[in-house]
């Protein structure tokens, strides 16, 4: 079985997609199987991370930004690919560091996550884009 999701971002951040990915697997299966996610784009990643607390996103993104600043610091001057913006080579940079795909178990039609666990799309760009995740229940 198989979908892609549509994922809307509002910029720089992770934005969880635990909910419609369990949504999905209620509907398309009760069964056992392992799901892959994959995240079609260059400047985005996937993570399974903390879904308690918020602060826990908040000082990833930070860290990331901080770790991997834009092109107009004068720590990444050396960067050649800035005709996209400030924000586009720094993105390609942090979407090398992470994930872009997932594999998760599931049983009886229900993801084998952890008790604080989520799934999330990691956007690199500051601006908000349409982000499509690719699934497959196999």
């Amino acid at each position: 079985m198989q979908t892609t999701f549509e994922i809307a971002t509002f910029g720089q951040g992770l934005h969880e997609i635990t909910g419609e990915v369990a949504a999905w697997l209620r509907g398309a299966t009760a069964g056992d199987g392992l799901l892959t996610l994959f995240i079609r784009h260059t400047s985005a990643s996937l993570l399974i991370q903390e879904n308690a607390d918020p602060a826990v996103q908040a000082d990833l993104a930070a860290f990331f930004a901080r770790l991997v600043p834009r092109a107009t610091d004068p720590s990444m001057s050396y960067l050649t690919h800035t005709q996209e913006g400030p924000d586009d080579m720094p993105s390609h940079i942090r979407a090398t560091m992470m994930p872009v795909s997932l594999q998760v178990p599931v049983t009886g039609g229900r993801m084998w996550l952890g008790t604080w666990q989520g799934i999330y799309v990691f956007e690199h760009r500051d601006a908000p884009r349409t982000r499509q995740v690719a699934a497959h229940l196999g």
